[in-house]
């Protein structure tokens, strides 16, 4: 009974900080021509959606962030190169704290963003991965709200490689809210 309840209030959740993060995003747009914060270059995304959303057992409710240094970035024939860091909690209390690369090509309005980060994992009362040590591998097609902010959509798949002694694996999608500080 009580699952039910927090499904409910995770999915209410859920929606509202989708509609926080699209409204910070749409206000974001006529603030664009701003004098820029004198902070380091950095994107922060936030992000919402739907851990496993392949496995109806074991589907739930994420919530997370991603931190990217622009000041570490490397042009390259792939693309622009550079590192990640971040994580995400679901309503069943699942953690996966990751650090990577990702790979970002500039498609005018749109962008398409690649990336692969290595992470650990805590199933809390979540699905079992299999092992801490997880691979996620992400694909995301963002489009330019303004200068400084995007919103976009991501689909990811975190597995283990085979480490531990089962491999379910996990699909998720989220939302995004990308914003450039």
């Amino acid at each position: 009974m009580i699952v039910k309840y927090m499904l409910k209030y995770m999915r209410a959740l859920n929606r509202i900080l989708f509609s926080i993060i699209l409204i910070f995003g749409l206000t974001s747009i006529g603030f664009a021509e701003e004098e820029k914060l004198q902070l380091p270059n950095t994107q922060l995304n936030m992000y919402s959606g739907m851990f496993d959303f392949s496995d109806e057992k074991q589907r739930a409710v994420l919530v997370g962030f991603q931190h990217q240094n622009e000041e570490l970035y490397r042009e390259t024939f792939l693309g622009t190169l550079s590192p990640i860091t971040g994580g995400f909690i679901t309503e069943n209390a699942a953690l996966y704290a990751y650090t990577g690369i990702e790979w970002n090509f500039d498609l005018g309005p749109i962008n398409f963003t690649p990336s692969f980060a290595p992470g650990l994992y805590g199933e809390g009362d979540g699905k079992d991965l299999g092992h801490i040590l997880e691979f996620k591998s992400e694909v995301q097609a963002s489009f330019n709200l303004s200068e400084n902010s995007q919103l976009g959509m991501s689909y990811n798949h975190i597995s283990n490689a085979s480490l531990g002694d089962k491999n379910p694996g996990a699909n998720s999608y989220m939302f995004n809210f990308l914003k450039k500080f």
